[in-house]
């Protein structure tokens, strides 16, 4: 698990349009919403991209991106972008290695089947890169305002 106050793991993965995004194309311009989530299209996946969405402008003000993660590749996110509408970039971490890194991996159990997945979690990243505030086991519905309203409190 990481600590607040710390350096946040760096990264590199291609987004929806196969384009490589790195943590250090932000530095010093922009705060960083990281978010992992199970997968695209699902229905608590859904709640909270969409809620991105409709506080994109507000992230802007702030100078605030939200970036999206699940181990879905760059065809599923294009197609859950275009059925929903939605505005926010989202990482492609095939690999898991993203994922793993920033300890989101983890065991969940789910009717007494226990297996291994992502666990939504949630990293605010400074403009400096500092790990600002860490919340694994997110809820997604009223999670986007939360993360504004921790980003307005900076």
């Amino acid at each position: 698990m990481l600590n607040k106050n710390e350096v946040a793991p760096g990264f590199s993965a291609v987004n929806q349009n196969n384009k490589v995004v790195k943590l250090s194309d932000y530095k010093g311009n922009k705060n960083v919403i990281l978010y992992f989530y199970p997968k695209d299209d699902t229905p608590g996946c859904t709640v909270e991209a969409n809620q991105f969405t409709e506080l994109a402008s507000e992230f802007a003000k702030v100078d605030a991106v939200v970036i999206g993660v699940s181990k879905d590749s760059c065809e599923s996110h294009r197609a859950f972008i275009d059925k929903f509408g939605l505005k926010v970039d989202f990482l492609a971490d095939t690999s898991g290695e993203l994922c793993d890194v920033y300890g989101v991996w983890q065991e969940k159990e789910k009717n007494g089947v226990k297996k291994m997945g992502i666990v939504r979690s949630t990293f605010l990243i400074n403009k400096e890169s500092m790990l600002v505030d860490i919340s694994y086991g997110v809820t997604a519905d009223g999670h986007a305002q939360e993360m504004l309203d921790k980003v307005n409190k900076m």
